[in-house]
């Protein structure tokens, strides 16, 4: 398992509903986070997950006279989603009773 960015959580969680391309991507990830991040940025982010295996071309359309590349998760790429998604669940539940214990202290 290779360490995973928070970019690239979010964008394996915004492909889990639907195949999306980049600026899909951006927009998905604004709407569920807030705070919405550079286009380049998440295309790059994409080649790399592709290059892991964690998500995949799923079709091109043109728009305007330009091709959007669409990705979809695949099933190696939920897998590891799930498995960051407990591992932080864990680490955050580490991090309550820790904070928890020392407000008890104070």
């Amino acid at each position: 398992m290779t360490e995973m960015t928070s970019l690239q959580f979010d964008i394996l969680t915004s492909l889990t509903s639907a195949r999306r391309h980049g600026y899909g991507v951006v927009a998905q990830i604004r709407e569920t986070s807030g705070r919405p991040p550079g286009v380049a940025t998440v295309y790059a982010a994409l080649a790399k997950l592709e290059r892991r295996g964690l998500v995949e071309p799923a079709g091109d359309e043109i728009v305007d006279g330009r091709v959007r590349r669409y990705y979809s998760i695949t099933s190696a790429g939920s897998t590891e989603l799930k498995t960051q998604a407990r591992l932080m669940a864990v680490r955050s539940e580490t991090a309550l009773r820790a904070l928890s214990g020392r407000e008890s202290l104070a």
